[in-house]
């Protein structure tokens, strides 16, 4: 039986995965969305919304409910919230028509017929596209078939937690963060009884049974914290062991960026596949959720314009040369964007982390001000509305 061909087939039903598919939706687009998992992927726990990703939830119509369960924090002169990912992949997909996100659905490789992608998935299903967009993290194939390498290991790791608590924590709704010595760590309260944490540090040969046990990395933290403050301790202490994870920090170096593919003909990528970076300014959700919206608004405007009359090709190439330039409208419009939250997070990490008498002196006297210019510069980017009417 001959395949159904699908006019946009997204690889990943992570955040931008969810974000493209929800704006491509909302602007009159269907969308397919195959996810190689049995469900929602919600690893990770939590992440720094900042006020940039806000307008792009706004966009798409589900920022009212998170704000709902999620504290806003105080003290950064911007709408900061910490948001249980899971919240978050529940509220794009809840919008999404039934049967637009498909699990299960594995891919393991990419071919070309005519202007059509051939999707070739894990259980032998072969679906054709128009519009093939890949938004399913480092280990992308859609990534590797436009030609990125794969992300190098940062030389550090992190380890991420959710404490839960039976009765009101009592912390102040604001991000509580520690650093130096080669590690960085902090906690910031979801609500009224969740506190999400996390502990950067550099990796070591002796480490590797620690990021392997929950028990040990609850111990490893508990170790290495010293002075800091007894909330990050009283966190992590009430952590399950089912709610704590480590896992190594990949990133994209920023050059990459300036000549890689990040579109080619009807193909493109988005979120982590695209930039992944350290985690060290809380904005790789952020740009994802970005990048959803500028794909959808740039996708929309391709399949939706209608094919000049005096055309005298072929219908398909024309619709095929449309989608090629909206593609390659996103990739102008994300390229330089990607290149410096990049830059800016590696920068941040190496700052922070970073030992010495001399290096904590200038981080504490003098580069205080600036980073923090920086980083709230990074999160006041606006990514602009669905649709420019």
């Amino acid at each position: 039986m001959e395949a159904v061909v699908q006019d946009v087939v997204i690889v990943g039903a992570g955040i931008a995965g969810l974000t493209t598919s929800l704006g491509l939706h909302r602007l009159g687009v269907r969308s397919l969305v195959l996810e190689s998992s049995e469900s929602l992927r919600t690893t990770g726990f939590a992440l720094a919304i900042w006020t940039n990703a806000w307008r792009a939830l706004d966009a798409v119509g589900v920022s009212d409910s998170l704000r709902q369960l999620h504290t806003k924090t105080k003290g950064a002169n911007h709408e900061v919230r910490c948001v249980k990912r899971k919240l978050l992949l529940e509220a794009l997909a809840r919008e999404l028509p039934s049967g637009t996100i498909r699990y299960s659905s594995k891919v393991v490789c990419i071919e070309e017929t005519g202007y059509l992608k051939l999707v070739h998935l894990a259980d032998g299903t072969v679906i054709k596209s128009k519009v093939l967009i890949g938004s399913e993290g480092v280990n992308s194939v859609v990534a590797n078939w436009l030609d990125f390498k794969k992300p190098p290991f940062d030389g550090r790791a992190v380890i991420r937690g959710c404490a839960e608590f039976k009765s009101s924590h009592g912390f102040e709704p604001k991000l509580m963060q520690f650093f130096g010595n080669g590690i960085r760590c902090g906690c910031i309260p979801c609500d009224d009884y969740s506190v999400y944490f996390f502990f950067t540090f550099v990796r070591s040969s002796q480490d590797k049974e620690v990021e392997e046990n929950p028990a040990k990395m609850k111990e490893f933290i508990l170790s290495k914290l010293g002075k800091s403050d007894d909330h990050m301790r009283v966190t992590v202490e009430k952590t399950e062991l089912d709610s704590i994870m480590c896992s190594p920090l990949r990133f994209r170096p920023p050059w990459q960026l300036l000549w890689g593919n990040i579109s080619k003909g009807n193909v493109c990528v988005a979120g982590d596949a695209l930039h992944p970076m350290t985690p060290d300014i809380g904005q790789g959700g952020c740009a994802a959720l970005e990048d959803g919206i500028v794909l959808a608004r740039c996708l929309a405007e391709a399949l939706l314009q209608k094919p000049a009359v005096a055309s005298k090709e072929k219908p398909e190439k024309e619709e095929f040369r449309r989608i090629e330039m909206g593609l390659k409208k996103y990739a102008q419009q994300r390229r330089w964007r990607s290149f410096e939250l990049i830059a800016t997070a590696s920068l941040f990490g190496c700052i922070q982390q970073s030992n010495g008498p001399v290096m904590r002196f200038l981080r504490e006297k003098v580069l205080a001000v600036f980073l923090s210019w920086l980083l709230l510069k990074r999160a006041s980017f606006d990514c602009g509305q669905l649709s420019k009417s």
